[in-house]
């Protein structure tokens, strides 16, 4: 009987992730900011001196559902940081390739959202109502990421990811920098709401 495949991977926190069965045990913040620093979006394929990373991204995420819900507990703030958390183990999947690979990418995703959304006190699965409001925010960065980093016309930004209310992005701005700074400030985001939740 052959041997079965390694489903794991060591973090640079020594953690052994189980990425078949994820345990909140083995998810450490350092880890998720560290990975998430380091995986471009767009498959790297933006202007620019840095790649446009996840965490960069999740910041930006972050902030836009603020303004969509102002009143958002700290709680459904830090769910809209971590929700491409996954991504610092299984990369980021532009949607056409995750399309090809089909039903196992969202098995993984899941499985491993519920074990890092346990780790840091928040419910294996966010309300859809909060997921709904997290997915908008994450249209609109990426239409800001469409038209300002990745080459995308406005009208076709706007053909895929809809036009974005103006006042959800008035003041933001794509930014590029080297991973170590967007790693120092995503954990830091999460260690400010963590304590907010206290």
């Amino acid at each position: 009987m052959p041997a079965q495949p390694r489903a794991w991977q060591r973090m640079l926190s020594g953690r052994r992730l189980d990425l078949l069965d994820p345990t909140p045990v083995d998810i450490e913040v350092e880890d998720i900011a560290h990975g998430l620093a380091f995986v471009a979006r767009w498959n790297g394929q933006t202007r620019g001196e840095f790649a446009y990373s996840v965490a960069e991204h999740s910041l930006l995420v972050e902030e836009i559902f603020a303004r969509i819900d102002p009143a958002a507990p700290p709680k459904w703030r830090l769910a809209a940081l971590l929700h491409d958390a996954p991504e610092y183990v299984i990369g980021d999947m532009i949607s056409p390739v995750k399309a090809a690979v089909g039903a196992g990418y969202g098995q993984l995703d899941d499985r491993l959202t519920a074990a890092i959304h346990i780790r840091f006190g928040l419910p294996a699965q966010v309300p859809v109502k909060i997921k709904k409001l997290i997915k908008k925010a994450d249209r609109v960065s990426a239409w800001m990421e469409a038209t300002q980093i990745a080459g995308f016309s406005e009208a076709e930004s706007t053909r895929f990811f809809g036009r974005p209310d103006p006042a959800l992005m008035a003041g933001l701005a794509i930014t590029l920098r080297p991973p170590v700074e967007v790693r120092a400030d995503f954990t830091a985001r999460h260690a400010a709401l963590l304590e907010q939740m206290r």
